[in-house]
Formats: structure tokens, sequence, C-alpha cells
């Protein structure tokens, strides 16, 4: 117990050292702050109405933009799974997607839509193609044993998606899904950086940034980086339930 307890206190103590001791070395504030300070700041910061309803507002986009790029990226996969016209059709634009910078697409969206609503649809383009890519992947190294098992037996089209598509497609889901994770939050931060609406995180780093808050950067950076571990863990966990159920 005393030595799992070491290691999960270790590193971060290590780090924290690390940083303590470069913002000694560089000696202003204004270039580095020091971690009592940059904790002092968030706590104010955290004291405020604002600042939750910015953390609300990234939380709703982040989630609006991986659940329509994971439905997306769902129904392409089976498409292009199913028919090979769709496959050749869409999979050379789906490649398109993964491989174009994400601040290129940012700054395409900004000429199309509105500026709250950049953050989300970014999150769910840079969500697609990973869906896309792992149920591809999985589909694509189905047993073809069991389908025609599922054949002589008449198995139903719902039936078949249950019993054979289903579990050999979960573990595929669950890795791309906790890709996609991470990427909706890079993404949807950085385009609430470039794009900021009237409400977001990212336009309080923008702001702290126009300001030279440097502490205030700091602040609301660690804010996306423990939402981003903290619900990654939660969805870890929740995919290991339901793995187990």
């Amino acid at each position: 117990m005393c030595h799992k307890i070491l290691r999960t206190v270790i590193p971060p103590v290590f780090w924290l050292g690390v940083w303590q001791l470069a913002a000694w070395c560089v000696g202003r504030d204004l270039l580095l702050p020091g971690p009592a300070a940059v904790a002092a700041r968030l706590l104010a910061l955290a004291g405020t109405a604002d600042f939750w309803l910015s953390v609300g507002a990234t939380l709703w986009r982040v989630f609006l933009g991986l659940a329509w790029g994971t439905a997306a990226g769902t129904a392409l996969a089976f498409l292009t799974h199913f028919s090979p016209w769709a496959d050749r059709i869409v999979s050379p634009a789906v490649r398109v997607v993964r491989a174009t910078p994400v601040v290129s697409f940012i700054l395409l969206v900004y000429l199309w839509v509105a500026r709250a609503a950049i953050p989300w649809v970014i999150a769910g383009l840079m969500v697609l193609p990973v869906v896309w890519g792992a149920l591809s992947a999985g589909l694509g190294s189905l047993n073809g044993k069991l389908l025609e098992f599922a054949r002589a037996y008449r198995f139903s089209r719902l039936k078949t998606l249950r019993l054979i598509y289903l579990p050999a497609l979960r573990p595929h889901m669950e890795a791309g899904l906790l890709t996609a994770f991470g990427l909706a939050w890079k993404s949807g931060a950085a385009a609430e950086v470039l794009c900021p609406p009237a409400r977001a995180i990212g336009s309080r780093i923008q702001q702290a940034k126009l300001g030279l808050e440097t502490a205030d950067l700091f602040a609301w950076t660690l804010t996306i980086v423990a939402l981003s571990l903290a619900l990654e863990g939660l969805l870890r966990r929740a995919l290991e339930r339901g793995r187990g159920a």
C-alpha cells in the first residue's frame, strides 16, 4: 500500500519541484510563474461564476463534437465496408481530413459557420477519421466463419449485429474512442483559442495571452489538462465496466 502511494505521489512532486526550480531560475512571474502562484490564481478563478460557465461551455462543445464525430465515423465505417463504391468515394476524403492540420480546418470553418459552433465542428472532424479507421480495421478483421454460421442458421440482421459484429468491434471501438476523446479536447481547445467564442476556456486563454497574464494562462491550461485527464479516466473506467458486464 505504502509503495503504491509513493509511486503515485513521487512523480507529480518531482515535476512540481522542477517547475518551481525553473521559476526561481527565471526569476520573473511574467515569464514563468511558480506552482504556488498558479495554484492561487486557479483557486481565485474557480471562485467566480465565469470560470464554471466557461468550463461548462467548453465541455458541452467537446462532447457535442465527440458525439457527432463518433456517429458519423461509425456510419461511414459500415458504409465503406459494405459498399465498394462508397469505399472508393468516401475513404480518400476521410484520409484527407485525417492528414490535414487542424489549424487549416479551423481557418476554413471560420468562413462557413458561426464562431460558437467552430469548436464542436472541428472536434467532430478530428474524431471522425479516428473512429472510422478503428471500426474499418475491426470490420476488416471479422471472422468469416462466424458470418457463415449466422447465415446458415438464418440469423436476423439485428441478431447478427448483436452477437457477431458488436463483440468483435468492441475493442476497436474502445481504442478509437479513447484516442478520439483526447483529440476532441485538443482540437476543440485550439479552435476556441484561435476563434474565441463569447464564453469558453480557450477564450480565457486568449485573453490571458493578450493581457500578458501568465499565471492566468497557466491556470486555464491546467484546467483543460485536469478536465481531460479526469474525464478520460472516467471514460476508461466506464468502458472497463461495460466490458466486464
